[in-house]
């Protein structure tokens, strides 16, 4: 098996079911005798949320070579959001961060999908770092939300969901938030936040969801059994 360098910290939860679920997918497949070895470096979340997007880069690419040279043969960042490092960190590093728009651009090639509404916090639904892979690499473009929606639904990710409050209002918004993106063409929306998914019922969407979690552990759990990607 080969051994995957983990970015988590941002948030820990997130990290968490990273953890659970690379370790749960490889043994479901090798059986429980064994488990992946996996680097873990949780960086503070404070750096994230001072915005300064060169601290950001600096310490991304720091965390990567110290994964590197503690012998990860790829790297794993463990959250949506910090994406937008990957143009910086990568040509800087010899291994491959496994991207988590490729996971996503990957399921929904396999689902015959055209147009993805994104949903998020402000920073992933607003940011290029996963449109423009879907868009260069699949052909695959992203809707978001209306602009006077942005700071409702970053507000309910990052001071509801984040923090483990699910609610109804929460819940009733991304509802209607999927809704008006299939009004606007949308053939699936992409759960661009760990905790979506728990939010979200089977039934609260009429269009394929791709939830980016689950995508990108998968993907992670494919390069540790050299297993052939699913597109």
């Amino acid at each position: 098996m080969k051994t995957i360098g983990l970015i988590g910290g941002t948030s820990w939860h997130s990290t968490m079911a990273y953890y659970k679920m690379i370790n749960e997918g490889v043994g479901a497949i090798i059986g429980t005798q064994g488990n992946p070895e996996l680097i873990i470096y949780s960086i503070n979340i404070e750096i994230m949320r001072e915005q300064n997007r060169e601290k950001i880069n600096a310490k991304y690419l720091e965390v990567s070579q110290k994964l590197v040279a503690a012998g990860a043969e790829a790297i794993v960042i463990c959250a949506n959001t910090p994406h937008m490092v990957y143009n910086f960190v990568q040509p800087k590093i010899q291994i491959p961060i496994l991207h988590i728009a490729d996971a996503t651009g990957r399921e929904a090639k396999r689902l015959g999908l055209k147009k993805l509404a994104l949903l998020g916090n402000r920073p992933t639904m607003t940011g290029s770092f996963i449109p423009d892979v879907l868009k260069e690499k699949y052909g695959i473009e992203t809707l978001i939300p209306e602009a006077h929606c942005l700071s409702q639904a970053h507000t309910y990710v990052s001071e509801e969901l984040t923090r483990g409050k699910f609610t109804d209002q929460a819940r009733q918004f991304f509802k209607t938030q999927i809704e008006l993106l299939k009004a606007r063409g949308a053939d699936g929306v992409i759960l661009g936040c760990t905790e979506l998914p728990l939010l979200l019922n089977a039934g609260d969407a009429d269009i394929p969801t791709l939830p980016t979690t689950d995508l990108h552990a998968q993907m992670a759990i494919d390069f540790i059994l050299d297993a052939p990607n699913r597109s």
